[in-house]
């Protein structure tokens, strides 16, 4: 394990110093990626301008649950969703340079691709998480501090294991990064509002399929000292890093399954 996170940072830290010989390039897409997340967050300020409570949470409270999820979404955009470039790679040929490195290609593929720049999007995210806390005056216990480092720690994998799962899933699909790309992208936005004000089949899709309710809402019933209209157990929020463990082995699994049967394009 030592030598995988070796190999990672030795790729990574190339791709940085890569990115960054050009640094007014990396500033214009840092500071993109701030301006046009934060257009997200100025549409759910737009809705609370004609409604006071959303499914009775306030707009600090859906502020609260859309920061989390967004440092926790772009966070793993910036480490693993190179992923959703495994099609093109199919495509070109590239990717079968990958299988006969001494290195996983999935290590190869989310640290050549990395992309520290996105870190943008993740600042902007962590700035209106921690304005939408000071402004509901959270009692801090060690228990809410522990389960708010573990809701962006878990948030982080199990959005993780969707991009993964969903570039093993192009192996086989010829749309494969658009499918991807919906699941990944649209569970990120879903996850900024409460569940509960979505139909039933969306809220079992989120909280049993995808565990994408497991990324904020769950967690933050807890921190916020919120019931659940749902009336789920009220265990719920402490099963994120239980979801997100699962699931990223799924997805790893997943991954060398994929691999295993892959047959390359001859190109």
């Amino acid at each position: 394990m030592g030598e995988v996170f070796a190999v990672y940072r030795r790729l990574a830290g190339a791709k940085l110093r890569a990115d960054l010989q050009y640094r007014a390039s990396f500033a214009m897409f840092f500071a993109g990626q701030f301006l046009i997340t934060f257009l997200d967050f100025v549409a759910i300020a737009v809705l609370f301008g004609r409604v006071t409570t959303l499914g009775g949470w306030s707009l600090y409270e859906v502020a609260f649950l859309y920061g989390a999820s967004g440092v926790a979404f772009g966070l793993s955009d910036m480490f693993v969703s190179q992923v959703e470039y495994v099609p093109e790679r199919i495509r070109l040929g590239t990717f079968d340079s990958m299988l006969i490195r001494p290195v996983s290609s999935l290590l190869q593929i989310v640290a050549e691709d990395f992309a520290p720049r996105r870190m943008g999007k993740v600042l902007q995210a962590a700035i209106i998480f921690g304005v939408a806390a000071a402004k509901l005056r959270i009692a801090w216990t060690a228990g809410r501090v522990a389960m708010t480092v573990g809701m962006v720690l878990s948030g982080t994998l199990i959005f993780s294991a969707i991009w993964i799962a969903g570039g093993a899933a192009c192996f086989w699909l010829l749309e494969g990064q658009e499918v991807m790309n919906s699941v990944t992208y649209g569970g990120n936005f879903m996850t900024q509002y409460p569940i509960h004000i979505y139909g039933a089949w969306l809220r079992r899709l989120l909280a049993f399929v995808t565990g994408t309710a497991f990324v904020a809402y769950f967690p933050a019933l807890y921190i916020l000292d919120k019931p659940d209209p749902l009336g789920l157990p009220s265990f719920m929020p402490f099963l994120s890093p239980v979801v997100a463990l699962v699931a990223i082995c799924l997805a790893g699994l997943f991954w060398r399954v994929a691999i295993r049967h892959y047959r390359s394009t001859g190109s």
